[in-house]
């Protein structure tokens, strides 16, 4: 997800795509922890993509003020 399609979302939108995320990525670690993910380099895209959409958050909530 680049940072212009995020940029387009709206705040909640982006909060729960986060949670979303952050669920996803949990359920990836429990695999990994078990032997059982098949691919492990979507750990790190996750993490980077939680990342773009805190750092898109932290823009809007700047730009109110």
């Amino acid at each position: 997800m680049k940072a212009s399609e995020i940029r387009k979302m709206s705040k909640d939108e982006i909060n729960a795509k986060i949670i979303e995320l952050k669920q996803e990525l949990f359920e990836l670690r429990m695999k990994q922890a078990t032997g059982n993910l098949d691919k492990p380099h979507k750990i790190n895209e996750l993490r980077k993509t939680v990342a773009r959409l805190k750092t898109v958050l932290n823009e809007i909530d700047g730009s109110e003020n």
